[in-house]
């Protein structure tokens, strides 16, 4: 294998290749985000305690929840349930409850619609007084009227940043980059976009309302966690530039934007008082999730079947933003090779040995303050 081909381009600022793209649709990240899935059922109990502590609007005023980072909605159906379960035994039968789920302009918004219709998990089959709804805008705007939602839940979402603040000279992922500009720039970018999260929300929760998010994140011993993927990710991309299958420069272009905060981090905006534009954080916990993949790697040993569900995982996730490096003259048929080549790369790699992954997550309940007396 060549040496890094992007040591021998200088860096520059991406211009038109800036922001995240929506997760891979058509049902894609619904089947390959069983880690997501595993990963956010811890917080679904800060969900259900939420549901049943949270202020509720006077009748027969509706009750939003809001779902941020939807995604196709499979992973929100049991969390979701879960806060609808609660909020039936204060509210009643016959309270509307409206769930709104938020995702990007371009995400898969007909299979979310799908899976509320026909999963036989989701909430709406037995609850008519339940009604869904989705939202085309990123998070880091007002989604939802100011004071209006009571309950909110955000799963695999925060970590993803607004836009990609530059160019990473030696790897797709800042986490394992030796770039000090290039790590200062994204820690930047990830400290800005966490405060204007924290601001949107406070404008669009009531008073006592509580949102509980699940996310990325760096542990106590400063692990990103994800290596082995990461590597594979990567060197992937480096043997496809030595195939001449994707040109030196599309790879310069190429970041993922999501970052993994520490504990500090998500507090830091929160400062001595414990408060933020109205909001203060209970229930904070850093914990490494569980790997699903490895799991069933033990029972199985099927070492083939633990490289090809990573890389599925990748594909889903990641690698519609790294698609948009792709050069222009590129087609849509061009970036599905694109993106079956790099598949087949990682789960080659991955699939010689088989390491459990770590997982680092963080789950909080963020309380918007009542009014004082």
């Amino acid at each position: 294998m060549s040496s890094d081909p992007r040591a021998e381009i200088g860096v520059t600022e991406p211009s038109k290749f800036l922001q995240p793209a929506p997760m891979e649709g058509k049902g894609a990240y619904n089947r390959s985000s069983s880690v997501q899935a595993v990963g956010s059922l811890p917080a679904v109990a800060l969900l259900e305690r939420a549901a049943r502590g949270v202020a509720l609007p006077s009748p027969p005023e509706p009750v939003f929840i809001a779902d941020y980072g939807s995604s196709e909605g499979h992973n929100s159906l049991v969390p979701i349930a879960a806060a609808l379960d609660m909020l039936r035994e204060r509210a009643g039968n016959e309270r509307a409850i409206f769930v709104f789920h938020a995702d990007l302009p371009g995400n898969d918004f007909t299979a979310l619609f799908e899976t509320l219709a026909n999963d036989p998990a989701s909430y709406l089959r037995n609850d008519p007084a339940v009604f869904a709804a989705a939202i085309g805008r990123s998070y880091f705007e007002q989604i939802l009227p100011a004071s209006s939602v009571t309950l909110g839940w955000s799963a695999w979402a925060v970590q993803w940043l607004s836009r990609v603040p530059c160019t990473i000279p030696d790897q797709v992922q800042v986490a394992y980059s030796h770039d000090v500009a290039a790590r200062s720039a994204f820690a930047e970018q990830a400290a800005e976009d966490w405060r204007r999260f924290l601001a949107m929300r406070s404008c669009e929760l009531r008073s006592g309302a509580r949102l509980v998010v699940l996310t990325m994140a760096i542990d106590d011993s400063g692990d990103f966690g994800y290596r082995p993927v990461v590597d594979a990710l990567y060197g992937a991309l480096v043997d496809m530039v030595d195939r001449g299958f994707i040109r030196k420069e599309e790879f310069r272009r190429m970041a993922i934007p999501v970052v993994a905060r520490t504990r500090a981090q998500f507090t830091e905006p929160f400062g001595k008082s414990g408060h933020f534009a109205d909001l203060s954080i209970e229930n904070f916990e850093l914990f490494d999730g569980e790997d699903r993949i490895w799991t069933q790697f033990k029972a199985s040993g099927d070492a083939r079947a633990f490289g090809a569900q990573w890389a599925a995982f990748c594909r889903a996730s990641v690698f519609p933003t790294l698609a948009t490096s792709l050069d222009e003259v590129r087609d849509d048929t061009g970036s599905a090779k694109f993106m079956d080549q790099l598949e087949a790369g990682i789960a080659a790699r991955l699939s010689t040995t088989p390491v459990r992954m770590t997982i680092p997550l963080a789950q909080m309940t963020l309380v918007k303050a009542l009014p004082e007396k």
